[in-house]
């Protein structure tokens, strides 16, 4: 069985990369987001916007795919309801519940975002290299798929992004 001896003396374990790149990430997104008009926004709302599509999801998807607790994404819809980026809209499908979408305000910060994560890909290939920035984007993709195959229970082999 690994132990801690094992991993690699040359570089951070997996886990402190990926943090601290997401922590790199969310710095850079959140910079250009103040410089947009964006100033009412909290870290935390990228899980929301991060998870919430404009196809409209209800609470406890929104909640699943951020890997939040129910309460929190709650918190986090009803503030940026309030800031005007988000709205709750009867479920066609079932009249109890409630759909989450984004207002038009929240659609152009989804846009907003969507652009600055394009700028932020082209920064770190420029860092690194593009075609080693493709290469590492492609095998985490392969990875989390994998992973999120064997998690459910299906056989590798499918669609990599799950």
């Amino acid at each position: 069985m690994p132990t801690s001896r094992d991993l690699p003396s040359d570089r951070p374990a997996i886990g402190q990369l990926l943090v601290k790149l997401l922590g790199e990430f969310r710095k850079e997104l959140s910079a250009a987001g103040e410089d947009r008009g964006y100033d009412d926004l909290r870290e935390p709302h990228m899980h929301v916007f991060g998870n919430v599509g404009i196809d409209g999801i209800r609470l406890t998807e929104l909640a699943a795919r951020a890997q939040l607790g129910l309460a929190t994404m709650s918190e986090l819809v009803t503030e940026l309801e309030r800031s005007g980026y988000l709205e709750r809209r009867p479920d066609p499908a079932d009249g109890r519940a409630r759909l989450i979408y984004p207002t038009s305000r929240g659609r152009q910060l989804l846009d907003d975002a969507g652009d600055r994560v394009a700028e932020i890909e082209q920064h770190w290939a420029a860092v690194v290299g593009r075609e080693e920035f493709e290469h590492t984007c492609r095998v985490l993709a392969q990875l989390l798929g994998t992973l999120t195959l064997a998690e459910r229970g299906a056989k590798p082999g499918g669609d990599p992004t799950g």
